[in-house]
């Protein structure tokens, strides 16, 4: 018996005693990664998305808000997919819904005259 036909007997024999017992652990291992990756990033991103759906269905005229970009104001107009947000005294801004990043309370944007 040679050194190679030494060490594959060697294997198989070891392998049939343990085997059983590793896999076991290694499907346990991938089991609680894939439960990490569930709670740590798959539910709060759709919790998230379903509270900036909400958001956007519940907006409408007169609602202060703020802008993906940072850009507070009033809406002025609501469409199915987009508004118009007014940020200064005669200048009114055209953006898409989904935009809208928050809402903001009512008197919170002053001073659009200035």
């Amino acid at each position: 018996m040679n050194f190679l036909e030494a060490t594959a007997y060697a294997a198989a024999s070891g392998a049939g005693g343990e085997g059983g017992g590793n896999i076991f652990f290694t499907l346990l291992m991938i089991g609680g990664f894939i439960l990490i990756f569930y709670f740590l990033l798959i539910r709060p991103q759709s919790k998230q998305r379903k509270q900036h759906q909400e958001l956007i269905a519940a907006i409408g005229r007169g609602d202060e808000v703020v802008m993906a970009g940072g850009i507070m104001g009033i809406i002025t107009k609501v469409d199915e997919n987009s508004v118009n947000v007014k940020v200064a005294k005669n200048t009114e801004l055209h953006f898409q819904k989904q935009a809208v990043q928050a809402t903001l309370p009512k008197g919170t944007v002053q001073n659009l005259n200035g």
